[in-house]
């Protein structure tokens, strides 16, 4: 009864509960954060030269993974409820039932199979078969709800990924946003993109901490990700802030908004996901400086209104280390194609390992 009583716990938490769950001992988080740090390897080693190929192996991973966690609930409870009925097996008939013939009978009963060779014979086992057949309906049916919504969150945060590819350049970045936009005389349009950001933002918060295997769902098209949007929106925050000069629009509020919620999604995941433990110090921004002076000079040639460069400079590199960290782990966990300033631009171990 306690592996039926984590299985179900696991399903309630997973499923129903709309939050993230913290108990870092539940069946499906331990299947998913292990078979993922192998999954990656595995694609390396397979496909270490054809980038693409590794890419849609690792994009094969998330609906993988959505098949294993059932399969590992239903076998839990078909396990629990056999070692149960083999406890009990002298209120079944035939009594002299083995242990594999108890756990087929409570494969059976929560599956609502009744072949009938073995029957419960007192009303205590009775009950308990009904119990078991309940907990297997229930699991389909809050699982086929599940995959409704994980499928449906998934889409409308890759609408906003391809929508702002086209308004970031390709692959898209923060430096991309502002650029596309001044080019095309669009720049009083960076506010309502900011804002519709935002929306993005608290969008992919609320559903992939309730739903955690959706950050495991790579996008389908090359070159873009939800984590590379995220950090063109928070480094297109960052440069409004600190290079920017400010003007009576609303540009720099919705920056500031954005760059608020933006910050607060990277440390809620990484927290979540325990990849602070696994974080690898970068100093600073993450950016050289040279970096920054070629895009402040771009700016300046997209006709935008500048302050100093070096005062620039230093507010930006506090504003981007705030969440350089965050976003930079994020990434690499994710194994997430580099773009301009997200993720680590170095070749990643399995890569360097599979290169030697």
């Amino acid at each position: 009864m306690l592996i039926v009583w984590l299985a179900l716990r696991d399903v309630f938490q997973v499923v129903i509960v709309p939050r993230a769950a913290s108990s870092a001992w539940r069946l499906s988080r331990l299947v998913t954060r292990y078979s993922w740090r192998a999954w990656p390897r595995v694609a390396y080693r397979m496909y270490s030269v054809d980038a693409d190929r590794r890419e849609d192996f690792l994009a094969t991973y998330a609906p993988f993974n959505l098949v294993l966690v059932l399969i590992v609930w239903v076998s839990s409870l078909i396990l629990g409820w056999g070692l149960f009925f083999y406890g009990v097996r002298a209120q079944l008939h035939p009594s002299d039932e083995t242990f594999v013939g108890s756990i087929y009978y409570g494969g059976a009963s929560l599956l609502t199979i009744g072949y009938g060779d073995i029957t419960a014979t007192t009303t205590f086992a009775r009950i308990m078969s009904l119990a078991s057949a309940v907990s297997g309906l229930g699991t389909v049916a809050v699982v086929t709800s599940f995959l409704f919504a994980t499928f449906g969150a998934f889409q409308q945060r890759e609408r906003f990924v391809v929508t702002f590819s086209a308004r970031a350049g390709f692959p898209p970045s923060g430096l991309g946003l502002l650029l596309v936009h001044a080019h095309a005389g669009l720049r009083d349009d960076l506010a309502v993109v900011l804002r519709d950001g935002q929306e993005w933002t608290a969008h992919v918060m609320e559903t992939h901490l309730a739903y955690p295997i959706l950050i495991y769902f790579r996008s389908s098209h090359d070159y873009q990700s939800w984590v590379g949007t995220l950090g063109a929106l928070l480094d297109a925050s960052a440069l409004i802030l600190s290079s920017c000069v400010k003007d009576e629009t609303a540009l720099h509020g919705q920056a500031r908004i954005m760059y608020g919620i933006g910050r607060h999604l990277t440390h809620d995941f990484n927290s979540y996901f325990n990849l602070e433990h696994d974080a690898q110090p970068i100093a600073g921004p993450g950016i050289e400086r040279s970096e920054f002076d070629n895009a402040f000079a771009e700016l300046q040639d997209g006709g935008y209104a500048l302050v100093d460069p070096d005062l620039a400079w230093a507010e930006f590199s506090k504003l981007r280390s705030v969440y350089a960290l965050h976003l930079n782990e994020l990434a690499r966990w994710l194994e997430i194609p580099p773009v301009q300033w997200v993720g680590d631009r170095s070749l990643l171990a399995h890569e360097q390992s599979a290169a030697v």
